[in-house]
């Protein structure tokens, strides 16, 4: 286990090297665990997160519902999304967090897509 976890660091760090937000194109970061899954947007030349979502927020909104978790990470990218047109950000840089672009992490870049980010 500490293997897996010490190799997706290794990843990311790799894809850190590439890429970098900005105040006008931040970047759109993705943390998973084993129950949850988190959005940030990050000014990198400040060091600020600019707005953040997760699923969490999504439990107090819609706490009678229950839906599978591609669903709930397609719910996130929409609610991050929403809340960088609030912002008034368009585009973003993915930074996919050392995970694979499969799955939840692919869902959640659908739902920011969908909800009108550009990246």
């Amino acid at each position: 286990m500490l293997e897996k976890k010490v190799k997706r660091i290794r990843r990311h760090k790799r894809v850190r090297a590439k890429v970098s937000g900005t105040g006008k194109r931040p970047r759109l970061c993705v943390f998973k665990s084993q129950k949850h899954i988190y959005g940030q947007l990050i000014d990198d030349d400040k060091g600020k997160t600019l707005a953040q979502a997760s699923d969490l927020e999504l439990a107090v909104l819609k706490k009678s519902e229950k839906q599978g978790k591609m669903n709930i990470a397609l719910e996130v990218g929409k609610l991050i999304a929403g809340k960088a047109k609030d912002l008034k950000i368009e585009k973003v840089v993915f930074d996919r967090g050392g995970y694979k672009f499969h799955g939840k992490i692919k869902s959640l870049a659908e739902g920011a897509r969908e909800g009108g980010l550009k990246f």
